[in-house]
């Protein structure tokens, strides 16, 4: 059985902190600290609780820990756009495998456990909502999971596990579909999942009035139903430009980044540039600068670190910036809102390293103010 105990251990000091900071943005509101609540997600087989919430600086890159949660392997989660809840996955091999459902109280950092369904497919590694559906990739079940959202926040049965069928030309790595990956495109009309076993991104069109009530499905198979990639290349994580109109996937195998133009759920592929340059096999997570001029990819297993790349305003391409080193594992990262900050959780090294980002040039710095937490493998904000 999945053991989720949901018991919150809040930090009284950090508590204090954060009331006095309270304290102070009532009595002068303009001299509020920009802050924001970060969560982050972890593998548990080591010391870790499971999820752990912080206040982060946006000015200074300074984290306050708040408080944390008891739940198995919340490899990935996704916050609700208006904060108030919490979805995590919880990614097991087996019947354990699972999404679970949080209350969350963004002023105190704290989470309430409201339910967990099964996700019908093993090792979830990917959650998003739409704010009426959350929808998991499972990546050794090789689906996509899709359940509805009650009026409470909790979360119904699954109402569809798509599965998929095919294989790679790598024996090892592509026997079998791994859909590691969903987005809902910018214009919310289509859901695009990245399958690493298939070398493929299947297209999905979303039926804007599914709701729990209704009982009509929120996946419509695409036309065309999916856009293949060069073989071998193992589609990971795909992020769209703050314009949407174009879309940068990376793949986990040849570590490269292939650049798409976007347009009414049309991908068109006009770019493949190297990431990983040293054949590790091990290309994690992407993400662009929130001014649209930088793209940022993570990898593992050899030469650990960011690969930079500014992005041409008028069309779309990418150009080889920088490369950063980080610590071990880099599995997953995010910029900071205002884009003055990016952290990178470094799974093997337990810890969040924080780097300034220059916002010409797009390299990073550390500025060596290390969040330690074990095994963190995801990082949200929650502004």
């Amino acid at each position: 059985m999945l053991k989720i105990l949901a018991t919150i251990c809040i930090i009284g000091m950090a508590t204090s902190s954060c009331t006095s900071k309270k304290a102070s943005r009532t009595e002068s509101s303009h001299e509020a600290e920009p802050e924001l609540t970060m969560i982050v997600g972890t593998y548990t087989s080591g010391d870790s609780k499971g999820l752990y919430s912080f206040r982060f600086n946006e000015e200074n890159g300074t984290a306050t820990a708040l408080s944390e949660a008891e739940v198995e392997n919340p490899s990935y989660l996704v916050p609700s756009a208006d904060g108030k809840f919490i979805y995590a996955v919880s990614e097991f091999s087996n019947d354990q495998a699972a999404a679970n459902a949080f209350a969350f109280n963004k002023e105190e950092g704290t989470f309430r456990l409201l339910n967990t369904q099964k996700t019908e497919g093993e090792d979830p590694c990917y959650i998003i909502t739409n704010g009426s559906n959350v929808i998991t990739a499972n990546y050794s079940g090789g689906s996509i999971s899709v359940f509805p959202i009650d009026k409470d926040g909790s979360l119904l049965p699954a109402s569809t596990v798509v599965k998929f069928k095919g294989s790679g030309a790598d024996k090892e790595r592509q026997e079998k579909p791994h859909l590691h990956c969903v987005r809902i495109t910018p214009d919310g009309k289509y859901l695009f999942a990245d399958d690493l076993g298939t070398d493929q991104i299947h297209k999905f069109i979303i039926h804007p009035n599914a709701k729990p009530d209704n009982e009509e499905i929120l996946l419509k198979e695409g036309n065309p139903a999916s856009y293949k990639v060069e073989a071998g290349s193992g589609p990971r994580h795909l992020t769209f430009a703050p314009n949407g109109h174009y879309a940068y996937l990376i793949n986990e195998l040849s570590g490269t980044v292939i650049a798409f133009e976007y347009n009414d759920g049309n991908l068109k592929e006009i770019q493949t540039i190297v990431a990983d340059t040293v054949g590790a096999k091990g290309s994690g997570d992407i993400h662009i600068s929130p001014d649209g001029k930088f793209l940022y990819a993570s990898n593992r297993l050899k030469a650990d670190g960011i690969a930079i790349f500014s992005i041409h305003p008028e069309n779309g391409m990418l150009t080889k910036a920088g490369y950063q080193l980080t610590g071990i594992h880099p599995r997953n990262f995010i910029i900071t809102p205002n884009g003055k900050y990016l952290l990178v959780a470094c799974r093997d090294s337990n810890m969040i390293q924080v780097y300034k980002r220059d916002a010409d040039t797009g390299l990073l710095t550390d500025i060596h103010q290390n969040i330690k937490v074990d095994k963190p493998v995801c990082v949200k904000f929650i502004p």
